[in-house]
C-alpha cells in the first residue's frame, strides 16, 4: 500500500474501503457472540471462560490502537491497514480450526488485534479526509459496526437454520475480507490531520495530558462497557429468556445502524455532549427494563437499548476530535483502545455474575451445569439490570459536562456584548 499520498486522495474509494474493514470487525463480534453457548459445550468451558475467550479481541484491539495509533504518522495508515488484514485472515482461519480454549483465545487475540488496527488507522483518516463534518461522518462510518453485527448475526441465524455451524459461519468472513483487502491495495492514503496542521509529536503527546481529554478517557471507559458488555452476551442470555437472542441482537444493532446513519441532524440539533446525555439515560432505561421484560417486551426493551447506545462510540470520537484536535491521531488512538480495554475487561465481569447468579439459583452441591433454562434466563436477565450502574453514573457526568458548557457559552456571550 503506497504510502506517497497524490495532491488529493481518494476519498471516496477510502471511506468505502474503511467501511467494509469495518463490516469485519463487527462480524467477528456477532458470530462470537452467537457461538458462545457452542464453545461452552464443544470445549466444556465456563461462561467465564468463554467470557475470557471473547474478552481477548478487545485485549488485542487495546493493543493494537495503543501502539497503532502513535505509529500512525511514522509508518503510515497503509502499513497498519496491511497489519489489520493479516492479523484478520490468521484470526479467521485459527479460530475455524481451533481445538481447546488455547486455540480459541489465540485466535480471537489476533482478531482483537486485526479490529484495533482497522479502528486505529481508520479514525484519523476519515477525520482528515473530512476536517468539517467529524463527528457525522464519524457516526456514518461507524454505522458499519452495528450494520456488520446485522449481517453478522443474519448470517449466523440462517446457516444455523440450515444446520451449519459456528465454524462454517466464521469461514463467511473471508468473503469481505477480500472486498477490503482489494480496496485498500496500491491505494495513496493522506498525511493525517495533526501532521498537516504542523502540531509537533510532543504537542500531540501534551495535548493527550489535558485533564478534559483525560475526563473523556474515564467517560470512554464506561460507554464502552455498556455498549460492548451486554452486546456479547444478549444472544445468550435472551435464547435462555424464550426468544431468539441473535435476532435480538440483531434488531439493537440494526436500530443503532440507522440512527448513525441520520445522525447529522441530531448532532446540530443537540449537539454532541447532549446527545452523549440522552444516549447515557436510555442506555440505562433499557437494561433495567430488559432485565424485567420477558418475550416480546424483551424487544421493547431492547430498542430503548439501542437507542440508547446507539451514539456513543462515534460521538465520544467526535467530540474528542472536535474539541482536542491537537490530539491528533494517539488522541482517537487512547479513545479506542479505552473503550476495548474497559469493554475486555466488562465481558469476563458479566459473565462472573452470570455465574453467581446462577450458583445462588439452584439448590446445595448442584452443579451449574444443572441448571434449568428458566434459572439460566432469571440469572442472565438479573446481570442485564447491575450492569445498568454503569450509564446511570454517565448520565450524571454528561449532565454537568453541559450545564458547564451552557454556562460557559453564556459566560462568553456576555462578555462579548460588553
Amino acid at each position: 500500500m503506497n504510502q506517497n499520498p497524490p495532491p488529493a486522495a481518494p476519498s471516496a474509494r477510502l471511506f468505502r474501503a474503511s467501511c467494509v474493514a469495518l463490516i469485519v470487525t463487527a462480524m467477528s463480534f456477532a458470530l462470537r457472540g452467537a457461538a458462545a453457548g457452542a464453545w461452552a459445550d464443544e470445549f466444556h468451558l465456563t461462561h467465564e471462560q468463554v467470557g475470557w475467550i471473547n474478552s481477548t479481541a478487545f485485549w488485542g484491539f487495546t493493543l493494537a490502537m495503543v501502539f497503532g495509533g502513535p505509529l500512525c504518522d511514522s509508518l503510515g495508515l497503509g502499513r497498519i491497514l496491511g497489519l489489520a488484514f493479516a492479523c484478520h485472515a490468521a484470526g479467521i482461519l485459527l479460530t475455524i480450526f481451533a481445538r481447546d480454549f488455547w486455540s480459541l483465545f489465540s485466535g480471537t487475540l489476533l482478531f482483537g488485534i486485526a479490529n484495533g488496527s482497522v479502528e486505529a488507522a481508520c479514525n484519523p483518516l476519515i477525520a482528515t479526509l473530512y476536517p468539517r463534518d467529524k463527528t457525522t461522518k464519524l457516526n456514518h462510518f461507524h454505522v458499519w459496526f452495528p450494520g456488520g453485527i446485522v449481517i453478522g448475526g443474519l448470517v449466523s441465524f440462517a446457516l444455523g437454520q440450515l444446520g451449519f455451524g459456528w465454524k462454517v459461519q466464521f469461514a463467511t468472513l473471508l468473503a469481505p475480507l477480500a472486498v477490503y483487502g482489494t480496496m485498500f491495495f496500491r491505494q495513496s492514503f493522506p498525511r493525517t490531520e495533526r501532521v498537516q496542521q504542523g502540531v509537533s509529536t510532543a504537542a500531540m503527546f501534551a495535548a493527550c495530558a489535558r485533564p478534559g481529554f483525560l475526563l473523556m478517557v474515564v467517560c470512554m471507559l464506561m460507554t464502552a462497557a455498556t455498549e460492548l458488555g451486554p452486546s456479547q452476551w444478549i444472544p445468550n442470555i435472551l435464547t435462555s429468556a424464550g426468544v431468539s437472542g441473535i435476532l435480538v441482537l440483531v434488531w439493537i444493532t440494526g436500530l443503532m445502524a440507522l440512527g448513525r446513519q441520520f445522525a447529522g441532524p441530531f448532532v446540530h440539533r443537540l449537539s454532541p455532549i447532549g446527545m452523549l446525555v440522552m444516549s447515557a439515560g436510555f442506555s440505562a432505561l433499557g437494561l433495567f427494563a430488559m432485565s424485567r421484560a420477558n418475550g416480546a417486551m424483551l424487544f421493547a426493551a431492547a430498542t430503548l437499548f439501542a437507542f440508547g447506545v446507539c451514539f456513543f462510540w462515534p460521538t465520544m470520537l467526535g467530540y474528542v476530535s472536535e474539541n482536542f484536535p491537537r490530539t491528533g491521531a494517539l488522541g482517537l488512538a487512547i479513545m479506542g483502545g479505552a473503550g476495548m480495554l474497559s469493554a475486555g475487561y466488562m465481558v469476563p465481569l458479566i459473565g462472573q455474575l452470570y455465574d453467581r447468579g446462577i450458583a445462588a439459583r439452584i439448590p446445595a452441591g448442584a452443579e451449574a451445569a444443572t441448571a434449568s433454562i428458566e434459572i439460566q434466563a432469571a440469572a442472565g436477565l438479573e446481570t442485564l439490570g447491575q450492569v445498568a450502574i454503569v450509564p446511570v453514573a454517565l448520565a450524571v457526568i454528561f449532565a454537568a459536562l453541559f450545564v458547564a458548557r451552557r454556562h460557559q457559552a453564556a459566560t462568553v456571550s456576555l462578555l462579548e456584548r460588553r
